[in-house]
């Protein structure tokens, strides 16, 4: 026996679409976020830079020109972005402070003196902000021997001292001395696969509590900010570095986030990698921000 059931055309489209969506998600095949489309929050891309040189010849995928970064912030004033703190995102989330229209975060990793040579001469010229994670075991290494080389030197605590008080460079913890990519089977601050809870959480809490308390010594300021080197992220790792009082952190995933009031969208807020080669307007607009 066969039956005819007349619907309403728009009611069956919906079924057919709700269906397709509950078929999706219970087979694992899609997310359900990106399979609505929703996204909720204040765009804000973040910008992950290292080492900045002129000779054309050490220039690549972690090393830019002065010129490259004179030109994104070029690109970005022109078209209408407003380079922002970590303190600024914090105080949105705590406070409800406003945040500019087009909010973009510009980061350096690693504290090269370069970054000292360079980037913070061309942030006063533009009045942009930047921020900047150093690797506090060489920062002490060359605050002693001082050699001022742009191809391997890092900052000192005197020159962090200058960049800070200008109002345009902030500094967050990047570890005192955890950034390694593999020295001893530790890859950036990822848990050992023998090691125990108890001796890694020892581990990660001595290094990253060293850096803070340097970081106050010598600025009288504390990071608010944990940037997991080389963007590694051990599960583990994550309630550690909240219950060490970080407010934020930053890995090396390649998205874009969406800034809202609950504070846990700090955590885990993912950078685009600017290498050398691609113009600002090539490298911007293929990650949207134009």
């Amino acid at each position: 026996m066969f039956f005819t059931l007349r619907v309403n055309r728009k009611l069956t489209m919906l079924f057919i679409v709700s269906a397709m969506i509950i078929l999706a998600v219970c087979t694992g095949a899609v997310n359900p976020a990106k399979a609505i489309n929703i996204k909720s929050g204040i765009k804000l891309p973040v910008i992950m830079y290292h080492s900045m040189l002129k000779d054309s010849k050490y220039q690549g995928k972690y090393v830019v020109s002065p010129d490259t970064f004179e030109k994104d912030l070029q690109y970005l004033q022109k078209n209408g972005y407003t380079t922002i703190a970590m303190q600024d995102l914090i105080n949105y989330v705590d406070n409800k402070t406003p945040l500019p229209t087009k909010p973009i975060l510009l980061t350096f990793d690693d504290g090269y003196y370069n970054n000292y040579l360079y980037a913070y001469p061309l942030a006063e010229k533009y009045k942009v902000k930047i921020m900047i994670s150093p690797i506090g075991y060489y920062t002490d290494l060359f605050s002693k021997s001082n050699p001022d080389h742009p191809n391997y030197s890092h900052c000192t605590w005197d020159q962090i001292n200058e960049m800070m008080s200008s109002g345009y460079v902030e500094f967050q913890n990047h570890t005192y001395n955890l950034h390694n990519s593999g020295k001893g089977g530790r890859v950036g601050v990822c848990k050992l696969k023998k090691e125990s809870i108890a001796a890694y959480e020892a581990v990660l809490s001595a290094d990253l509590n060293k850096m803070q308390k340097e970081m106050q010594e010598y600025t009288g300021y504390t990071p608010t900010t944990f940037v997991y080197p080389y963007g590694e992220v051990s599960r583990e790792a994550i309630p550690i570095v909240k219950s060490l009082g970080f407010k934020a952190s930053l890995t090396c995933q390649y998205k874009m986030n969406y800034i809202t009031e609950d504070p846990q969208c700090l955590y885990g807020l993912g950078r685009y990698l600017r290498s050398s080669g691609a113009s600002s307007e090539n490298f911007f607009g293929k990650i949207g921000v134009s």
